[in-house]
């Protein structure tokens, strides 16, 4: 047998389906299932497999997927069936624990849907390309603080704009 090649950290993909194993975030990092079909066949047999047990890894379809549940929601995170799963759960809890902070530790679907520009942001900031960038939440959620900072006025809140504009008059007094 050929040794294999070392790598940096993979991820082949990150997935976040519903109770219904619906899909409600997935993001796939090479071509292993090229077509839409073959995802959601892909995350149907996942969810199948997963939804009812207590663990956290499953081997499925040669490759290694770390997972885990929380209220009406599924996170799993797919390497290669090589890959190490300490680092595929490292991706996972800090997604996990980013999105908890980014929510106020309300981590259901509904939240969800009405943050995906947030979770968008923390998984670009997690993993690039496949490539496992950053692996702690407090980063994660501060610079995906600082992207989301160019928000227009309509969508912030009463507290963000007064903020906004102390901090204006304060630079402005100190010039």
């Amino acid at each position: 047998m050929v040794p294999l090649e070392p790598s940096i950290y993979t991820v082949k993909a990150v997935l976040i389906l519903d109770n219904d194993g619906e899909r409600l975030y997935a993001k796939y990092y090479d071509d292993t299932y090229p077509s839409v079909k073959e995802q959601k066949a892909f995350e149907k047999n996942i969810f199948g497999k997963t939804h009812r047990t207590d663990s956290e890894i499953a081997l499925l379809e040669g490759l290694t997927v770390v997972y885990k549940s929380n209220i009406d929601l599924f996170f799993y995170v797919v390497g290669s069936s090589h890959e190490n799963e300490l680092m595929l759960m490292a991706v996972l809890n800090c997604l996990f624990d980013s999105l908890s902070q980014m929510l106020r530790k309300n981590v259901e679907r509904r939240a969800l849907l009405e943050n995906m520009e947030g979770l968008f942001l923390a998984v670009d900031e997690i993993v690039d390309g496949g490539v496992i960038l950053e692996s702690d939440p407090q980063q994660v959620v501060h610079r995906v603080a600082l992207r989301g900072e160019d928000v227009p006025y309509s969508e912030q809140t009463v507290t963000q704009v007064l903020q906004s504009a102390k901090e204006q008059i304060k630079w402005s007094l100190l010039r």
